[in-house]
């Protein structure tokens, strides 16, 4: 599985344009790097965590932001469909901060009058116009193919509609992209950049090197084999003093 990782993330990057997000199978393209252009639709992201992150001997908590990037119309080099993108790590205030303003989103829209919708509806067609006349920013993603993560029993279950937000402990990439409104064979991918600038720290993309490593690696298994039988001979060499019948002294 490690050779086959690193094998992948050394192959030249594919283009956006050239993968379609409807392929059903993705086994094949996992650890793929790919070059992709699109914008990032920043209202439907996702935080998946909470995961912990160690800077300069302190523990930050925070979580992984998902996001999907969306095809810039007119852009011929731009991707073709909807995909997720993992942007890496980011702090727990950024989290906050996206549940506090959608909060007031949905308290300014349960108190408004039929007056204030109409406002609000031609609000939104100026901004609708504005956005569709104005060039759309797009962004240049260099990312790997993954899959769905598969949790083991002691991680809580993802919860897409916990009291009007959601929670996301792992990554379910079809319920991640159903709550994104795209469609389930989306495909997903984690962002890679190994110059990660100091000017915008985040989100912090994963390291190239990172993704092609396991949460037990092989060296891991040599020292815990080395560990317990170490310990298994001394538990052994103790039980055998102990049990062992002393020799009784002739007076």
């Amino acid at each position: 599985m490690l050779e086959f990782g690193q094998s992948r993330l050394g192959i030249e990057p594919l283009k956006g344009n050239q993968i379609s997000s409807s392929i059903g199978n993705t086994d094949s393209l996992e650890f793929g790097r790919i070059q992709c252009r699109g914008a990032f639709d920043d209202k439907k992201s996702v935080y998946v965590g909470p995961s912990s992150r160690s800077i300069s001997r302190l523990t930050e908590n925070g979580y992984y932001l998902i996001t999907p990037l969306i095809p810039v119309l007119g852009d011929l080099e731009s991707l073709q469909s909807p995909v997720l993108v993992n942007r890496g790590w980011v702090p727990r205030s950024w989290r906050d901060k996206a549940l506090d303003v959608s909060e007031d989103d949905s308290l300014s829209s349960n108190s408004s009058t039929p007056t204030r919708h109409c406002k609000k509806f031609l609000v939104a067609v100026l901004v609708y116009r504005q956005e569709h006349d104005a060039s759309v920013v797009s962004v240049e993603v260099l990312s790997a193919i993954r899959g769905s993560e598969k949790p083991s029993i002691f991680v809580t279950p993802n919860d897409p509609w916990y009291g009007g937000t959601s929670q996301w402990f792992y990554v379910d990439v079809p319920a991640i992209a159903r709550a994104c409104g795209l469609s389930e064979k989306a495909l997903y991918m984690e962002a890679i950049n190994d110059n990660i600038k100091a000017i915008s720290p985040y989100p912090v993309p994963k390291h190239a090197n990172a993704l092609s490593r396991s949460s037990v690696m092989p060296q891991d298994h040599l020292n815990y084999t080395l560990t317990w039988y170490s310990l298994s001979a001394a538990v052994t060499y103790t039980a055998i003093k102990r049990l062992k019948p002393r020799k009784s002294r002739r007076y």
